[in-house]
């Protein structure tokens, strides 16, 4: 795009395979020490591995209506010391952040709202860095990104650009630079020193408690039995069976599943060390599995399926294997996906996540703010009203 006066060149990349993995991955995954928050210092999305499997896969590209252009800026040596993954929108699916009520409203009005500018990692509703910067970044180096953003939204004719699953940090950061803040709900496990999965249970009430160990039996009752999978394990009959309960599974619920057969065998050629697969079994025949991705500090769980109805099963592979394999790999939280209320009674923390949305035209910024204002008051009412319904114990132990 152009060279500022500091020697720092933007340019945008229309897909990852025109940036080294070296390079990207500086600016994604910086060496950090572990933060005293718990913050994570891998955070698997928005490396270059399953960036560009998501490409070379077809999972994105223009067929799908996810086209990358992807924001570089190199530093006065050449080296790349900031990017942004960016994709040129003409839907809003896939986001998790749902913006299809400002589009109707604003083509309604005589507006075009598509195309529009994303930043963020395709179907995953992760937060995470979004403006990612090399650890000696210029101090200029978040200035010239932001303004890359708005140089590139104005350059492809887009309405808006947005910014989601960011942390509180970075939206607030934007929030001052004249971006709109946004923010919902999600349900993480947090390990609060528990020890075991047993540990965990004795945290809760006894009547969750006891409801809990009810659903693991039933959910296996049948006779199925549960591998965890990671590394070598995961073999292309592996991904064969995964991706029939994942088209299954996406069919019903979504409608259109958004990843190809072929991305499943690129991940685990490019990251299977950070990748957990919980498969349920019976006489040796997959029936059921669960994808986690690992990282420094989390576990995120990301797609399910099964061809098989068993009650309670998801519950299992998805959320207790989950919290056992945290529990058991020393990682402070388990992050299952975006909503369901129905994880509060499973131990799961009401958490807020965030994005920031920039919009050129004055009347549909002005309108889209009315909104989030009243948006942001009830999310933060709910989010009051979901910590009191949280199922720990208070006072004394209870038996079971």
């Amino acid at each position: 795009m152009s060279r500022s006066r500091d020697a720092v060149e933007v340019k945008v990349a229309q897909g990852l395979g025109q940036v080294a993995a070296a390079e990207w991955d500086s600016c994604a995954n910086p060496p950090r020490p572990a933060a005293a928050g718990g913050d994570e210092t891998f955070n698997p999305f928005v490396s270059h591995a399953f960036l560009s499997a998501l490409e070379d896969s077809g999972s994105v590209g223009r067929r799908t209506g996810w086209s990358p252009v992807h924001l570089l800026v190199s530093g006065p040596q050449g080296g790349l010391v900031a990017a942004a993954p960016c994709y040129l929108k003409t839907h809003s699916m896939g986001e998790y952040v749902f913006d299809g009520g400002w589009a109707d409203a604003y083509e309604r009005a005589g507006g075009r709202y598509y195309p529009k500018l994303q930043v963020s990692v395709p179907f995953t509703p992760v937060t995470g860095p979004r403006l990612l910067l090399r650890a000696d970044a210029p101090a200029t180096a978040q200035d010239t990104l932001v303004a890359g953003l708005r140089a590139l939204r104005e350059q492809i004719g887009a309405s808006s650009t947005h910014v989601t699953f960011l942390t509180e940090a970075a939206g607030q950061d934007l929030a001052a630079r004249g971006f709109l803040l946004r923010t919902d709900k999600q349900f993480h496990w947090f390990d609060d020193g528990f020890g075991d999965f047993e540990g965990f249970l004795a945290a809760l009430a006894a009547r969750k408690r006891k409801a809990i160990r009810r659903e693991r039996r039933e959910a296996l009752a049948s006779g199925l039995t549960v591998r965890r999978l990671t590394g070598t394990d995961l073999t292309e009959a592996v991904w064969d069976a995964f991706f029939g309960f994942y088209m299954d599974t996406g069919s019903r619920k979504w409608g259109r599943p958004y990843l190809t057969r072929r991305f499943f065998s690129l991940i685990g050629e490019r990251m299977a060390d950070r990748i957990l697969l919980v498969v349920a079994e019976r006489g040796g025949r997959p029936v059921a599995g669960a994808i986690n991705f690992i990282g420094d500090v989390a576990l995120y769980g990301r797609n399910w399926g099964c061809i098989e109805d068993h009650p309670f099963l998801h519950f299992e592979l998805c959320y207790y294997q989950a919290i056992e394999y945290a529990l058991e790999r020393g990682l402070s939280r388990v992050e299952a996906g975006a909503q369901g209320e129905h994880k509060l009674a499973r131990g799961y923390r009401p958490v807020t996540t965030y994005s920031a949305h920039d919009i050129a035209d004055p009347g549909l910024r002005q309108a889209v703010a009315a909104y989030l204002t009243r948006e942001r008051a009830y999310v933060a009412a709910v989010q009051g009203e979901y910590e009191a319904a949280m199922p720990f114990r208070r006072g004394e132990p209870e038996g079971d």
